[in-house]
């Protein structure tokens, strides 16, 4: 089931060109929308959230526009890149105001705000004022306010900024957990290495446009004009390096200066891992770590840029 949906989705200001005619569908789950400063990511966000209207083309969630109809919003949440608060309230004042402007009543909205903040972690501190949080917090209470309403659908900008490793990684399981629950999450990030601990479902937004989308693997594997490179730690490099140079699509081997490990850049990496994988079944060989260095969204990125 698609939630998001755009058709030909175009936005300019001026001469300039935002977004230029992009079609995504976009279901349960969570997908990452990946891409440096400036390809339209932002912008995109807006139009999802009825802030802007499109130039040309639409942008459905759940089968309407969002613009100006409240019955959409009202099952978004919505986390912004840039801080808007009050500084002299506190989180737990801020989440509870902004639970009571989408229609409950005061006492549900506490019981909400309360709730929620625990469940960012932010219990202790929910009662001081704003002013004082770190980057890490305010990106905490900004989860909360996008999540008191219990919405269908988040849409999450930069999530990740400013939070602690702790911090991060408490973030990125309860995305997941709110995930499995059912939740469409949408994240926009230009920090890949962030947005792969979250998932492998991607829209890679380049200059305003879909650069590729779906999962990293597969888009991937359809880039083979680039070779792969694989990196092997062993302490029988030049033997693994033996059996490897007869591989079909072996482009190169470089040894480390320590002798302790090979990278193999190649075009077949299923010829490779079966050489290396039959030579240690075997006994031949001893291999203590056997990795893609470019099957992530880092070098997939790199290579359809160029």
């Amino acid at each position: 089931m698609s939630i998001l949906v755009t058709r030909s989705l175009s936005k300019w200001f001026g001469e300039v060109v935002a977004l230029n005619g992009i079609d995504i569908e976009i279901g349960p789950g969570i997908t990452g929308i990946l891409g440096p400063n400036g390809a339209g990511k932002s912008t995109l966000m807006n139009l999802t959230t009825g802030q802007m209207s499109p130039s040309k083309g639409s942008l459905t969630l759940f089968g309407r526009s969002p613009r100006n109809d409240l019955s959409v919003l009202r099952r978004i949440g919505y986390l912004p890149e840039q801080d808007r608060f009050w500084n002299e309230v506190s989180g737990y004042e801020f989440v509870t105001r902004l639970a009571g402007l989408s229609g409950m009543s005061m006492r549900e909205a506490r019981q909400r705000a309360e709730r929620v903040i625990a469940r960012v972690g932010l219990a202790e501190r929910c009662h001081t004022p704003i002013g004082s949080y770190s980057r890490g917090m305010r990106q905490r209470i900004k989860l909360a306010q996008a999540l008191v309403h219990d919405p269908e659908l988040l849409l999450l900008d930069e999530p990740l900024t400013g939070l602690d490793p702790v911090g991060r990684q408490e973030t990125i399981d309860l995305l997941r957990e709110l995930a499995d629950e059912g939740r469409t999450i949408i994240v926009a990030s230009h920090v890949l290495h962030e947005v792969e601990t979250l998932t492998q479902d991607v829209i890679l937004l380049v200059r305003g446009r879909v650069l590729a989308s779906g999962q990293v693997r597969e888009i991937r594997g359809h880039i083979e004009a680039f070779p792969h490179t694989i990196l092997c730690r062993s302490s029988e490099a030049r033997a693994i390096g033996r059996r490897v140079v007869q591989t079909p699509g072996l482009i190169g081997l470089e040894f480390s200066p320590d002798e302790q490990g090979v990278t193999i850049k190649t075009q077949d990496p299923g010829a490779v891992y079966s050489v290396i994988s039959d030579a240690v079944a075997g006994g031949e060989v001893v291999v203590d770590r056997l990795s893609a260095a470019d099957d992530d969204l880092d070098a997939v990125f790199r290579y359809l840029v160029r």
